[in-house]
């Protein structure tokens, strides 16, 4: 009698799993109770296998299962426009993630909240991004004195093999601190920097390994996964970036003029409209801890998809012959050597054009998507979907369409090229997402690419040594992290 029971009891338990709960929805790979499909997720990391192969079996629209949660994953550009953009704020909610919310200490920021403070909070920013010179001299002014600043440091290092990245990493976090708090990572900020980025190296190995990725989205069994103790790895980082940004918010409080109109960065716009707001009556939406998860937003979305995409651009010119030759004939032949390159020139540097676009293609740095959920009721391609339910605007698919981009694992700039050598824009390059919740960051991204990795290619002919080249091999790490490698610089001219 027991053991009929236990047979009963386990056929109704996987007939619930294995069909039951996923009978309303896009047909899909099948889950395996308690943890879903995250284990094909690792099996290779960082998804891109399970991901297409998924996509070549159930079509462009299927459903994944993280744990006991569904996701329903749009993996086509027709269909991502149909659901993402026509119908934008059905899709426009951000399905939250329990660790990323216990980590900010409640739901704030940008990335990670819904409705009104996300929108205003959106807004706000990306208003304040454009006053301080986003798509103006003002930004390009900025970058360029960092461009100099990179020229000084590698001119220097006179044919030794140098550290290509780490030197990138700093200019970039100089961009990204002067719009968010207004200075440089000199003298004995840079100490504070190296302190910073030290922590995030440490974030980026511990994130390769798959086991810190089955923990996140398996709490419930986190303590039984062998593997660094999850509350005690992110305490520190947590405790010593939310010190830096109060730190510099509070220094900013003590020093601000309430009675400038313009404004140097963005924690000072913040707390002009905190006071505004406040003098109102409204003491929630602009708080001080929404300031911090928005530094935090900002800090970390301007910082690492451009450095990760700049090392990444670098090594898959430095993995493929013939590709820094041809970006020398064109500088040589549309810049010349006696002036920085702008972003007025960038229409004239079709390769350039067509190089930066295949990385970020290629690189394409977010295996699965940032996890939306539906605001509402709906129906996707026949299925109703209840509001609240997870769905996945799956660009890394798009980007690696064969249709669309024949051999699509292999890196070649030529595919951006018309038939007249001049760049070619093809839509399904979506490095930023698509539809409401697109990157916010991306105005800046595209400039800082732009202008480091153009001026930075005029200068220099790159050589790393054959036992030195940075992989390129995606399978080894669970997340797509920067590329570390040395390499010596020649200049190009004097």
């Amino acid at each position: 009698m027991i053991i009929i029971l236990c047979i009963t009891s386990l056929a109704i338990y996987l007939g619930y799993h294995l069909y039951w709960k996923r009978r309303n929805f896009p047909p899909g790979p099948i889950p395996f109770p308690l943890v879903g499909n995250i284990l094909s997720l690792q099996l290779p990391p960082p998804g891109y296998v399970a991901l297409n192969n998924w996509r070549k079996k159930y079509g462009d629209v299927y459903t994944f299962w993280l744990g006991n949660s569904p996701y329903i994953s749009i993996n086509s550009y027709e269909k991502l426009k149909e659901t993402f953009v026509k119908d934008g704020d059905t899709y426009v909610g951000k399905k939250e993630q329990k660790f990323l919310t216990d980590f900010r200490g409640g739901s704030y920021g940008i990335v990670e909240t819904n409705g009104e403070l996300w929108r205003t909070h959106r807004r706000f920013a990306l208003t304040n991004l454009r006053d301080f010179g986003l798509g103006k001299d003002l930004m390009q002014d900025r970058i360029l004195i960092e461009v100099e600043d990179l020229f000084k440091k590698f001119d220097a290092t006179a044919g030794s093999e140098v550290d290509i990245p780490v030197e990138f990493y700093t200019s970039v976090a100089n961009v990204i601190n002067q719009a968010t708090f207004g200075f440089r990572f000199e003298g004995e900020e840079y100490e504070t920097f190296l302190k910073l980025k030290k922590l995030i190296d440490f974030q980026n190995e511990s994130m390769k390994d798959p086991k810190v990725f089955l923990r996140l989205f398996l709490p419930f069994i986190a303590k039984l996964i062998p593997g660094p103790n999850m509350e005690n790895m992110f305490d520190e980082f947590k405790t010593t970036f939310f010190g830096f940004f109060n730190k510099n918010i509070e220094i900013h409080r003590n020093k601000i003029d309430y009675d400038e109109q313009e404004n140097n960065d963005y924690c000072e716009a913040y707390l002009k409209e905190q006071r505004k707001r406040e003098a109102e009556g409204d003491f929630e939406t602009f708080s001080n801890v929404q300031l911090a998860n928005t530094c935090l937003d900002l800090w970390f979305a301007g910082l690492l998809t451009t450095t990760t995409t700049i090392t990444w651009s670098l090594a898959y010119i430095l993995n493929t012959p013939g590709i820094q030759e041809k970006i020398h004939e064109e500088m040589d032949r549309v810049i010349g050597n006696d002036r920085l390159i702008t972003t007025s020139d960038k229409n004239d540097l079709s390769y350039m054009n067509a190089v930066i676009t295949e990385s970020q293609r290629c690189a394409n740095i977010f295996p699965i998507n940032l996890f939306h959920e539906t605001t509402r009721d709906t129906t996707i391609y026949g299925y109703p979907v209840k509001a609240g339910t997870g769905v996945v605007a799956q660009v890394s698919c798009v980007m690696m369409d064969e249709n669309v981009f024949p051999d699509p694992e292999r890196f070649n700039p030529d595919r951006f090229i018309d038939e007249n050598g001049k760049f070619k824009k093809i839509d399904e390059v979506l490095p930023f997402s698509i539809g409401k919740r697109q990157c916010l960051g991306e105005g800046l991204a595209r400039m800082e690419l732009f202008l480091f990795l153009a001026n930075f290619l005029n200068r220099y002919k790159i050589t790393v040594k054959a036992d030195k080249m940075p992989s390129i091999d995606k399978t080894l790490d669970s997340t797509v992290t920067p590329r570390d490698f040395f390499g010596v610089l020649e200049k190009r001219w004097l």
